[in-house]
């Protein structure tokens, strides 16, 4: 009788096992088709692309997409300053988040709680978005780089994570320990705090980079300078702004030609405004689920 009991609680594993296998391949698929689309229609030929023959492999395989994208000054400068702002801005983000999670982490630093307390107010409570134009424009930031990076300097929500790692990792003996052999407090981070920190230290990298990259709206409403304009900006000015000349609408080859090239170039520029996310991520992954799983700890 448990033999048979046990046979059907297997073969009910099995089902239930297998019914998961459909369901996230499924869930792939989905996910996976249009990243291939994109990535098959920007080796494709304008002709190829308009009139639908994409699908999973690239039809006449063409270059021309990512040539117009490398001779076009606005992606390259739109390219430049993307980098400026996700190195400058992790830079800076990561380096308060640990000077402000450290002291809130360490139990002799006086009042802690009480700052804890008014920096989760701010992440609660928001004044809108027509004082936080105000204090940019106070502080002389509009139409600067400094406004893609000042502002957001800081996040509420990796200070809490960054101080629950520390609490859960740097325990107090190792603090008392170190000071009685004269070490300093930089000293102490800088040898010994930061070495351990390697997994939280890449969850907010990540995290601050890929905001940063994405970043388009803070451009859209502090920066009128093109020249200052992220990539993000000028892909939102090709996939959204950018329309067919109503003059053109007499010769129908010609606009189909046009309509061809302008979805290649779409197509080219998604592909590559993603390439430093995805050349970056593999970089920080062995730290990533590290990182996250110990900062979700209750300190």
């Amino acid at each position: 009788m448990e033999r048979k009991i046990a046979i059907k609680e297997a073969a009910g594993d099995r089902l239930f096992l297998a019914g998961i296998y459909v369901f996230l391949s499924v869930v792939f698929i989905i996910v996976v088709a249009p990243l291939i689309y994109i990535v098959s229609s920007s080796f494709s030929s304008p002709l190829a692309v308009t009139s639908g023959k994409v699908w999973l492999f690239p039809v006449d395989f063409s270059l021309h997409g990512y040539k117009a994208i490398f001779r076009d000054p606005h992606i390259m400068i739109g390219y430049k300053n993307s980098l400026i702002y996700m190195a400058v801005g992790t830079l800076l983000n990561v380096a308060m988040t640990v000077m402000l999670a450290y002291p809130l982490a360490r139990k002799t630093f006086v009042g802690r709680n009480f700052i804890m307390v008014l920096i989760v107010i701010t992440m609660l409570f928001d004044a809108g978005l027509i004082p936080y134009y105000l204090v940019v424009k106070n502080l002389h930031l509009l139409n600067t780089r400094w406004a893609m990076i000042v502002p957001g300097a800081l996040s509420v929500f990796q200070v809490i994570v960054a101080r629950t790692f520390f609490q859960s990792t740097i325990p107090d003996e190792l603090t008392e320990a170190a000071s009685l052999d004269g070490c300093s407090d930089w000293r102490f981070i800088a040898s010994i705090v930061l070495p351990l920190s390697k997994p939280i230290l890449a969850v907010m990298a990540l995290m601050y980079a890929v905001g940063h990259w994405n970043a388009y709206f803070d451009a859209l409403i502090f920066l009128k300078d093109p020249q200052l304009f992220p990539l993000q900006i000028v892909l939102r000015n090709i996939l959204i702004l950018n329309t067919i000349d109503p003059s053109m609408m007499s010769n129908v080859n010609k606009v189909l030609e046009q309509q061809g090239l302008k979805d290649l170039l779409k197509y080219s520029l998604i592909v590559v405004a993603s390439g430093p996310m995805l050349v970056i991520y593999p970089l920080v992954q062995k730290h990533f689920v590290k990182g996250v799983m110990i900062g979700s700890l209750k300190g």
